[in-house]
């Protein structure tokens, strides 16, 4: 009974892939705009929490200073974490199937790539949006980054190479 229920329920594992995917294709969808504006406020945000936590004493202008400086570096770490967290999304579900190693490795980072040049086309289409090699590049170090964050989280959650210490205990028991 519990193994008929784990493969019906198996293919519910790419529901946050997908989440995933619409959501960067939302982000995808703003004007340049409507995505300049956000990432102005996600860095204003930032700088106001480092004065707050680090009592800085920086006045509006300061901090709209360094929002204005700094919102390109946040946009592209917004574009590596959201591709960073895609690639989490993906692979785990792939580890559910059994993929392991560079086969888990080329097909999730595959899957996200081609997602990411896939949505550098989108931008296209919208105003005042182009499409980016270098994003796509950017895209990839966060795919690289979450495909290794899977790939650790379960080798350490299912105890390592269980194999080799398998054969070890044999070898000091007998």
């Amino acid at each position: 009974m519990n193994r008929i229920v784990i493969a019906l329920l198996k293919p519910f594992s790419f529901i946050p892939a997908i989440l995933m995917m619409s959501l960067i294709f939302s982000f995808s969808s703003q004007n340049g705009t409507e995505s300049s504006q956000l990432s102005e406020k996600v860095a204003r945000g930032i700088f106001i929490t480092i004065d707050h936590v680090m009592d800085r004493g920086w006045d509006d202008e300061k901090i709209q200073e360094l929002a204005d400086e700094y919102q390109y570096p946040v946009r592209k770490l917004a574009h590596m974490t959201e591709y960073c967290l895609l690639a989490i999304c993906v692979s785990l579900p792939l580890y559910v199937y059994g993929l392991r190693g560079f086969a888990l490795t080329f097909l999730a980072g595959i899957l996200c790539v081609a997602f990411a040049a896939s949505d550098e086309f989108h931008q296209t289409m919208v105003a005042n949006r182009g499409p980016s090699v270098k994003d796509v590049g950017i895209d990839s170090i966060g795919v690289l980054f979450g495909i290794t964050f899977v790939r650790l989280f379960c080798w350490i959650a299912l105890g390592g190479n269980t194999k080799k210490r398998k054969r070890r205990r044999r070898r000091y028991y007998y």
